[in-house]
């Protein structure tokens, strides 16, 4: 496992939740060859590692939805 640092995690995202969302959506795409690494890493790593490295560095992001108002 690569030794991510949490903290700075958690900055990119504002909550571990929204982290854990995010790196599983983005780990099940790497899995199923449906999106190509958008970061260096060893061949050795597995999905979930290479999803946070993303999200560390900045090229996968949470996007929030807006609330639409109803009247």
């Amino acid at each position: 496992m690569y030794d991510m640092p949490i903290d700075k995690l958690l900055d990119k995202t504002g909550s571990i939740y929204k982290l854990v969302i995010l790196a599983s959506h983005r780990a099940l795409e790497l899995t199923d060859g449906a999106a190509s690494k958008l970061v260096d890493a060893d061949p050795d790593l597995k999905a979930p590692d290479i999803a946070l490295k993303e999200i560390l560095e900045g090229k996968i992001t949470f996007k929030n939805k807006e609330a639409k108002e109803t009247k």
